[in-house]
């Protein structure tokens, strides 16, 4: 299986490689967004050090979102989900592959977007532990259930609109945690980061859990 899971994340990032859609267009778009808030609330600079932790997660939303949105446009516009039906790659490895190759794209649009927050809204980085625990654990919960939910909505077209409405609750405790977990780190709120750190890690479990489980469905129906 793991195997299996390494050849579909390698052509998935080979993919990217030749598009230079992660770097050429989400990061640029994500950082914008970081930009423009920066802009909105520059008259209140303590506003900005307090919601650094939030706005970063958003922006890691929205362009993740047209990460995994891409990925699926792919797959279907090619029929190559036809081909892994017909193929000896079992489901759980496709989903496992899908979402390691999400996963390092969406790690480095994290590493593009940390130095934005900390250039435009003025935080220091206290505990890096934290920072990056929570940063791989909201990362590995936004990967699967990005798959989980894409395949969802991959055979439908209207996949475009319709994923971010499927993707935004489901991600909502993440999104929260992830926030709560970084103005930890950044020294700015005074709660138990580690606690939702670790809510991060287990929405990713369950959520590989279930897509093992389901992922074989999904693509039937799609």
């Amino acid at each position: 299986m793991l195997r299996e899971a390494l050849l579909v994340a390698r052509k998935d990032l080979r993919v990217e490689w030749r598009s230079k859609v992660t770097l050429g267009h989400v990061a640029p778009l994500a950082l914008l967004i970081l930009v423009v808030f920066a802009f909105a609330f520059d008259a209140n600079v303590r506003l900005l050090e307090l919601g650094a932790g939030g706005l970063y997660w958003v922006a890691v939303l929205f362009g993740g979102t047209l990460l995994i949105q891409r990925a699926f446009d792919v797959e279907t516009e090619d029929g190559n989900f036809d081909a892994f039906r017909m193929s000896a790659i079992g489901a759980p490895s496709l989903f496992l592959g899908k979402s390691l190759g999400i996963f390092l794209q969406v790690v480095l649009l994290e590493i593009v977007l940390v130095p934005g927050i900390a250039l435009l809204y003025n935080v220091r980085i206290e505990n890096w532990v934290l920072l990056l625990s929570a940063a791989v654990g909201g990362t590995l919960a936004f990967s699967v259930c990005g798959v989980l939910w894409g395949a969802m909505a991959a055979g439908l077209r209207v996949r475009a609109t319709l994923l971010p409405l499927l993707l935004v609750p489901v991600l909502a405790p993440v999104l929260l945690a992830g926030s709560r977990a970084f103005e930890t780190a950044l020294g700015v709120r005074a709660e138990a980061g580690w606690t939702w750190t670790s809510l991060m890690f287990v929405i990713a479990a369950v959520h590989t859990a279930i897509g093992l489980g389901t992922f074989g469905f999904l693509l039937e129906e799609g």
